[in-house]
């Protein structure tokens, strides 16, 4: 695969809501200062309720996963739901 297209990163986003434990996956933009901009969207949608935790590029078997629809869900706080790969309802 040609790397030129490419004009994003996964990131992983582990954080702590209420004390509890949150990951996340976001893309953003070479460009982008990913730390103030999770930061700031950590603010904006929990205020002081949420801390960040740790923030790295995800492996490429999260990435691969993600891109298939067949990550896991909120894997640190489940929420029931199923990879897209297995369908609704299984």
């Amino acid at each position: 695969m040609a790397e030129f297209f490419r004009s994003s990163t996964l990131w992983a986003i582990d954080f702590q809501y209420e004390g509890r434990d949150r990951r996340w996956f976001k893309a953003f933009g070479s460009s982008v200062d990913v730390a103030s901009q999770v930061q700031a969207m950590l603010q904006a949608l929990h205020g002081d309720r949420a801390r960040l935790v740790s923030l790295r590029p995800a492996t490429e078997a999260e990435e691969h996963a993600y891109n298939q629809g067949n990550e896991p869900r909120n894997v640190l706080c489940p929420t029931g739901r199923t990879p897209r790969s297995q369908g609704r309802g299984q």
